[in-house]
């Protein structure tokens, strides 16, 4: 569904956003993961994508920044940024 272009919309929660569009929703240093998930995959596909999130972390840290400091899903991805 995904590689054969069959989705125009892709909603996804993010860990941080970088000002120009850049991505990091799928780790957080030291925290044990299993993997990606199909993440990269939405947001390659050429799809528009659209990112919901509260505007801070736990500890106050701004979630919107101006590089992010997190591994990336992908650069310059995000359309569209909906905070609380």
């Amino acid at each position: 569904m995904i590689r054969g272009a069959h989705v125009d919309l892709t909603v996804l929660g993010a860990l941080q956003v970088a000002q120009n569009g850049d991505l990091a929703n799928w780790i957080i240093p030291g925290s044990m993961v299993k993997g990606m998930g199909g993440a990269m995959d939405l947001v390659s596909s050429g799809t528009r994508v659209v990112v919901t999130m509260e505007h801070t972390a736990k500890g106050g840290a701004h979630k919107l920044v101006e590089t992010c400091s997190l591994p990336l899903t992908g650069q310059a991805v995000v359309d569209r940024l909906i905070t609380d």
